[in-house]
């Protein structure tokens, strides 16, 4: 077990023993004031202790090792454990809907003892405390399951701190807005539920890397040698948190040798994991003219042609065979275009236009990192 399971396992043990120490105090609370209410709020302490058993069997799957099956690790299984965490505040916001309106359609008249507002004022600090320690530890180690799980312990508190407010208004001015002010917090739980869904979602479908560290990445892969002119097409595919698997183009001049080429990938595939934790599983290479005027001339026009397009955001990978009349180049259009076909299509037809004697191949490139 490495440092950050044993961080994400102690800490959703801390959430499962304050969870169960809460129920065990409500529940006798509860059944000697006689108070329906105390004891079914000690069971849903007994279902915020899941998300943290959920936590919990997540990251242990997502820390087994590789195998056939899975070659590149089972990492994902926290985005799992995490939906499903969101899932529950999910369905806890519309419980309190749905109790919050029946109220309201059937109003009961208050009855808040002392003991009763006693028991939720200790809730309310509790639930805070462990919310707040629970999120930010999340947050420190990246796991989505202890941020989801924080915030269901926070809003929690959240509902129990409308009781009190609801309990002061009755108390001073007779006016019961319990109902109400569920009804509020509930409709906010709800739209967090759904937030912390399609955060999930989105990170198990595939979401663009922190623009901070793919620029970093690339100011790493660049500061290797003099030698490289250009980094491109940096591709990080996400296996779990911190576990970022990809891939890189450098330019290289057209006269590298085979050797000098084979260090030069090595070394950047070395400093990447060294510096930023990231495995670099290819390293390609662009071959860019330096011995050619001609080549070199071409690469400037066709630049000036290309990036004169509205919605293109680079052209790089440019390389000019000047005796077998061929070029070949990479462009990336902006998704913000409205036919980013369209765009490359008329690229494409103006140079061939301007270049007819040359066979052209432009490859059409995602934005997939800054």
């Amino acid at each position: 077990m490495n440092d950050r399971e044993k961080v994400i396992v102690r800490t959703s043990i801390l959430g499962i023993v304050v969870n169960a120490l809460l129920a065990g105090f409500k529940a006798a609370v509860g059944i000697a004031a006689h108070s329906i209410a105390i004891v079914l709020d000690a069971v849903n302490n007994l279902s915020d202790a899941l998300s943290s058993i959920i936590t919990i069997i997540g990251t242990r799957y997502a820390m087994k090792p590789a195998d056939r099956k899975h070659p590149l690790g089972h990492g994902r299984a926290e985005y799992l454990s995490a939906m499903s965490i969101a899932v529950l505040v999910l369905y806890a916001g519309l419980t309190s809907l749905v109790e919050s309106i029946q109220r309201i359609l059937h109003p009961v008249t208050p009855d808040y003892q002392t003991l009763t507002l006693t028991v939720v004022a200790v809730a309310v600090a509790t639930k805070l405390l462990l919310g707040t320690f629970v999120k930010r530890t999340g947050e420190h180690v990246h796991s989505d399951s202890l941020v989801a799980s924080g915030t269901d312990a926070f809003f929690d508190a959240v509902i129990s701190v409308a009781t009190l407010i609801a309990a002061g208004v009755y108390l001073i001015w007779h006016l019961s807005v319990e109902a109400y002010l569920g009804t509020a917090i509930s409709i906010y739980i709800i739209r967090s539920g759904i937030e912390l869904l399609k955060d999930t979602l989105s990170r198990i479908l595939g979401e663009r890397v922190d623009s901070d560290l793919t620029q970093a990445i690339k100011h790493t892969i660049a500061e290797t040698d003099s030698e490289i002119i250009g980094v491109y097409d940096l591709i990080l595919h996400n296996y779990g948190p911190d576990q970022l698997l990809g891939s890189v183009h450098i330019e290289l001049p057209d006269t590298t040798t085979i050797d000098r080429l084979d260090d030069l990938t090595r070394e950047v595939g070395k400093r990447v994991y060294e510096e930023h934790g990231v495995i670099l599983e290819v390293v390609g290479v662009y071959s860019y003219n330096t011995s050619d005027d001609e080549a070199i001339e071409l690469r400037m026009e066709v630049t000036r042609l290309v990036m004169a397009h509205e919605y293109v955001l680079q052209m790089h990978g440019f390389y000019a065979d000047i005796r077998d009349r061929h070029m070949s180049f990479d462009v990336i259009i902006d998704f913000a275009a409205p036919d980013r076909h369209a765009v490359y299509n008329e690229i494409l037809q103006e140079v061939r236009a301007a270049w007819p004697d040359y066979q052209i191949q432009v490859t059409l490139d995602l934005d997939i990192s800054d």
